[in-house]
């Protein structure tokens, strides 16, 4: 055939159609310009199989899932740095100042006062805060010093540890229930009224401190809660052979010792005079009894007791007319007069009375008694006869002062 070659054998060799000849060039497809020749070949098509294969949903799912997740804390972690450099921040208080926070008040409330008054410069970082740190229900009512520059986590912190400003009330050993009640109701910083008279000897007298704000009612319950707590921790240290059996009890002759015993010293020898008297069924004869069923529970009469109110059997805390223990207690009393009635002194004194120096006498026998008395009766005549006489030459001084002609001032003759 024309064009064809032919080997030894006869046999065509190459031929036009043999695309398999390596030196033979196919000028069809040179690239027909330099431009042409800069571009890149076209890719070889994807093995025989691949084509059309696509992800699983899932997999797609779950990429676009952790980019989400990703980018989501990323911005957190962004926002969580700036709030953090805003929390610590110092804030914009140039002075030291007082914040007070009402009872009730909630944590929205509070972070847009602070703004206000200038405390903090962004009440919602503080709320978020607040909320972050779960404290948001824990900020205490109070009054609260705050710092001069201090930072949302100063005030955060301070609000909720609740060390607020305190203020004070002293109760002292001895006083009535309406006695009490009569000083509370003068502390101006304390809230409230007063719905009842708590029960004479519930309260245990000390000095309480206490957040302006506070009610009455509310020191009142801390006041019986404390007696109450201290009575429960000494009953179990008390004396064996006590002739009380219950704590009422005890409270109710630690007021009578409260009010009798003017010495600390001798508290435990008074208690032991009245368990003695009890011992032996005799009245108490305590003229703090009287007083306070004279007074209808004031505590004072402002004069001295009369002898019809030493006889009045209708008065029922008349101890001199009526055997046992008065009704209740006739005052609140202090921790000494409570443990020398559980610890009373080893002695068999049945009496006592004063000396004339802030101390008693105490004598086993009626017999003995009567000396003391007598002798503390001629130490008041006499303290009433140099009180007589003290009184007679103050008087003289005072005429003598007025019967002194004083001249007066010279004028000045040159005005």
């Amino acid at each position: 055939m024309p064009g064809d070659f032919y080997n030894a054998n006869g046999k065509s060799r190459y031929s036009k159609h043999n695309t398999a000849y390596r030196g033979q060039r196919d000028y069809s497809v040179l690239p027909r310009s330099p431009s042409e020749a800069l571009e890149p070949e076209r890719a070889p098509e994807p093995p025989g199989g691949s084509r059309g294969r696509r992800q699983s949903p899932i997999v797609v799912f779950l990429n676009r899932f952790l980019t989400f997740l990703i980018v989501v804390l990323i911005a957190v972690g962004a926002a969580s740095y700036v709030v953090r450099l805003q929390f610590d921040k110092p804030g914009p208080l140039a002075y030291p100042t007082v914040f007070v926070v009402p009872r009730g008040e909630g944590v929205s409330a509070i972070a847009r006062r602070l703004e206000q008054d200038g405390i903090i410069n962004d009440r919602w970082t503080f709320f978020i805060a607040a909320r972050y740190f779960k404290v948001h229900d824990k900020i205490k009512a109070g009054e609260y010093n705050i710092k001069a520059g201090a930072s949302l986590r100063d005030v955060l912190d301070t609000l909720v540890e609740g060390k607020s400003i305190l203020y004070s009330v002293t109760i002292p050993e001895g006083l009535t229930s309406w006695q009490v009640v009569e000083r509370l109701k003068a502390s101006p910083d304390l809230v409230g009224d007063i719905q009842e008279l708590p029960p004479e000897g519930s309260l245990l007298p000390d000095t309480y401190r206490f957040a302006r704000g506070t009610s009455r009612d509310e020191l009142i319950r801390r006041m019986q809660g404390e007696q109450k707590k201290f009575m429960d921790g000494l009953w179990a240290t008390r004396s064996r052979d006590l002739a009380l059996t219950t704590p009422e009890q005890v409270i109710n002759l630690a007021a009578i010792v409260e009010k009798e015993a003017s010495r600390a010293d001798e508290r435990p020898r008074v208690a032991a005079v009245y368990l003695n008297r009890l011992k032996k069924r005799m009245r108490l004869d305590a003229d703090p009894t009287i007083i306070y069923g004279a007074s209808g529970g004031k505590g004072t009469l402002g004069r001295p007791i009369l002898r019809s109110e030493l006889e009045d059997g209708t008065n029922p805390y008349n101890t001199y007319r009526n055997p046992g223990l008065p009704p209740t207690p006739i005052a609140n009393p202090g921790r000494a007069a409570i443990e020398a009635v559980l610890k009373p002194s080893k002695t068999a004194d049945l009496f006592f009375v004063a000396d004339g120096t802030g101390a008693h006498i105490f004598a086993e026998t009626y017999a003995d008694h009567q000396k003391n008395v007598a002798r503390w009766r001629a130490i008041e005549r006499s303290q009433r006869e140099e009180k007589a006489a003290d009184q007679a030459a103050e008087a003289v001084a005072l005429d003598k002062l007025q019967s002194v002609d004083i001249p007066l001032p010279q004028r000045n003759p040159h005005r």
